[in-house]
């Protein structure tokens, strides 16, 4: 035990030695890149803490020009203008860079993958496209295909998509979502071209890739539809249930057109009218409404509002028990009635429009790609539910 204590006093001076002699090297060498730097520098960093961002990219721009081992200045001001918008700028940043003999290639590798972003961003895709591919075979591969994705998307090239997102799937994001989707696409182009028969089979295929696909059912049941193959058309309707019960809303009409043709119009409202009150967020009301009123009357049509308020109480239900109020009501009374109805929309506007859960996009029409964020199936099929991230 004395033998052990007697070695850790030789020891543990020679540690504390060695941990000061570290820390005099680390310090000279803070002085020395301090003093490497040119002082312009830090004119540019007075300027961005006092909050002149124009002022402090001019003098970056000139360090950047007449230090040429400044790489990383040269990056970050690249994107600060792609950022900006001053794209133009930021494709030339980049193109010098490039340019540059001394680059690693982790570096030539992100100035290109930057200056396909330049491009894509300017709306050059073809010179983008170009870019990226060279770039398959690199460390920056995943990334590069990432940017192809966008790309093709936005000159709807759906096969080239599918093929790009089938190898960017891994554990993490299978993309079967947008594989189903582009394939949706594909059978809607087909459907122009009235290729029935091709869009079928795209259709099966987004229900192979991604079997919740509700696009992929309410299309095929569209189709046949159009063949007059009524029943069968309301039986792939009636399996979105099984899919998302939430996207029977945006089935509710052809399903209840089918059950006319059938001449069961009767058989559809109660259909509707069930599905209701299993599922109270569904946005039917409107069209069981109508229909009451053009099969049944108004006072069936006001009864079934006020049961329904009863039973879930929300704005949108009161909205139209107003209107429906408005039908029965003596004519004294429709004035104030109306002006409660007016003063409800205008204070529950937010309770008409569906949004994107990703970017908080808002539009009364309902899309399967947001215009704004460019994602899929990113809406609450509800109007005025902001579907959770976690979904």
């Amino acid at each position: 035990m004395i033998e052990i204590q007697f070695w850790w006093l030789v020891v543990l001076p020679v540690f504390f030695g060695l941990g000061w002699l570290a820390a005099r090297v680390d310090i000279k060498h803070v002085i020395a890149q301090s003093k490497s730097l040119p002082s312009a520098y830090f004119k540019g960093l007075n300027h961005l803490l006092a909050g002149e961002t124009n002022k402090a990219i001019e003098v970056y721009v000139d360090i950047a020009k007449n230090h040429e081992e400044t790489i990383e200045l040269q990056f970050t001001l690249g994107h600060l203008f792609r950022r900006r918008g001053e794209l133009e700028r930021a494709i030339r940043m980049h193109q010098k860079l490039l340019a540059r003999r001394d680059l690693s290639s982790a570096q030539k590798e992100q100035a290109q993958l930057d200056l396909a972003i330049d491009f894509i961003k300017a709306g050059l895709f073809d010179r983008a496209e170009t870019l990226l591919h060279e770039l398959s075979e690199t460390n920056a591969a995943k990334a590069a295909r990432v940017e192809l994705l966008a790309i093709y998307q936005q000159e709807h090239e759906w096969q080239k998509a599918i093929e790009i997102a089938q190898q960017l799937r891994d554990e993490s994001h299978t993309y079967q979502h947008e594989i189903a989707q582009f394939n949706c696409e594909l059978a809607a182009a087909a459907l122009i071209r009235n290729q029935i028969e091709q869009a079928q089979v795209y259709l099966e295929n987004a229900l192979s890739v991604h079997r919740q696909c509700v696009r992929a059912r309410l299309m095929l049941g569209e189709i046949l539809f159009s063949q007059h193959q009524v029943q069968m058309a309301i039986d792939q309707w009636l399996l979105i249930e099984a899919q998302d019960e939430s996207y029977l809303s945006l089935v509710a009409r052809n399903l209840l057109k089918g059950y006319e043709q059938l001449g069961k119009v009767e058989d559809g409202i109660e259909l509707l009218i069930r599905y209701l009150q299993r599922y109270p967020e569904l946005d039917v009301v409107d069209l069981i409404y109508e229909h009451l009123i053009a099969t049944q009357g108004v006072d069936a049509a006001h009864k079934f509002v006020r049961e329904r308020l009863r039973d879930s109480p929300s704005m949108p239900g009161l909205r139209k028990l107003l209107e429906a109020h408005l039908l029965v009501a003596p004519d004294d009374q429709k004035s104030e009635i109306e002006l409660i109805g007016k003063l409800l929309h205008d204070n529950t506007r937010e309770h008409t429009m569906y949004y994107c859960h990703e970017c908080g996009f808002k539009t009364r029409q309902f899309f399967w790609h947001c215009p704004g964020c460019n994602g899929w199936e990113t809406y609450a099929p509800i109007r005025g539910k902001r579907r959770k991230q976690a979904e």
